[in-house]
């Protein structure tokens, strides 16, 4: 059993401001810091830190090594990431304000320069125990996605950011289809007809999360766990690659709910994101702490 992760790099500049910029102000930050980010490597990290054997499928720029040390240095599997040289790594612009909130800018780069057919090449010879996790922050996720279910595999597409072109061609080749409240208001605004996936993980932030059984009309709910937020970036990768880990452990949705939202409520009340993200037994004394 192995988590295979088609997913973004990012270098994540992030600065602090007492609030976020409105149009055509200028404002001074209170703190800048750069670190490891992208949804795709943030799911990667929280796979190999929740215990799970996690590959990561990717690409960079020639330079940055010191990102590939930090995905080695937490587990993740980095053989299969593309060094790209007419491509930058890329990048992202975070600014966080004193309650949190967020806003982001992304310059893709490398992400969105995949070889496509060495991408399917390595996918061929996935197991029917393995789990492929996508995003949209890359290119190449229908081939992959399509190679993942050939071998059998489950495939966990991350519908973010929002692009309903791209959900529409992909969600034939999805098993679970995971968003946030907002990206799903907009997805079933969208489309018609029944869904095709087995499951539905939506994330309500502070409200929750659920998972929706298609198979079954199953509905499972977890409620969030209370912490004080000191940046919420990254919190939904965290919960993303915890779910996908306790799936591939054996354990049941509700289970795998509940570590997922563990780990997303430590890694809030951290700065960073993918840096931010806590080990097993952290989310295993965390959860020993709560009644």
């Amino acid at each position: 059993m192995a988590i295979w992760n088609l997913g973004s790099i990012n270098i994540d500049q992030t600065y602090r401001l007492d609030s976020l910029p409105k149009p055509g102000e200028t404002l001074a930050s209170r703190n800048h810091s750069f670190g490891l980010g992208g949804k795709g490597a943030n799911q990667s990290v929280a796979a190999a830190m929740a215990g799970a054997v996690t590959h990561h499928l990717g690409a960079m720029g020639t330079g940055d090594d010191w990102v590939l040390d930090s995905l080695a240095s937490k587990g993740v599997d980095t053989t299969h990431i593309a060094r790209l040289p007419d491509e930058a790594t890329g990048h992202a612009i975070i600014m966080v304000d004193r309650d949190a909130e967020n806003a982001i800018i992304i310059h893709p780069g490398a992400n969105r320069a995949i070889d496509e057919a060495a991408l399917t090449e390595t996918l061929a010879g996935f197991s029917d125990r393995d789990i492929l996790l996508i995003q949209n922050e890359t290119n190449g996720q229908v081939a992959a996605a399509k190679a993942a279910r050939a071998q059998g595999a489950r495939v966990i597409y991350s519908a973010a950011p929002f692009d309903l072109d791209a959900v529409r061609d992909v969600l034939p080749h999805v098993s679970i289809l995971a968003m946030n409240e907002g990206e799903a208001a907009q997805l079933f605004a969208s489309l018609s007809g029944d869904m095709t996936v087995q499951g539905l993980l939506i994330t309500r932030g502070s409200q929750g999360a659920e998972y929706h059984d298609l198979t079954d009309n199953q509905t499972y709910e977890q409620a969030s766990f209370k912490v004080t937020p000191v940046d919420t970036t990254g919190a939904g990768d965290t919960f993303a690659g915890y779910f996908a880990a306790g799936l591939d452990a054996g354990l049941a949705i509700p289970g795998a709910l509940r570590r997922a939202s563990a780990a997303a409520a430590l890694q809030v009340t951290r700065e960073g994101a993918g840096d931010a993200i806590p080990t097993s037994s952290e989310v295993d004394a965390f959860l020993a702490d709560q009644s």
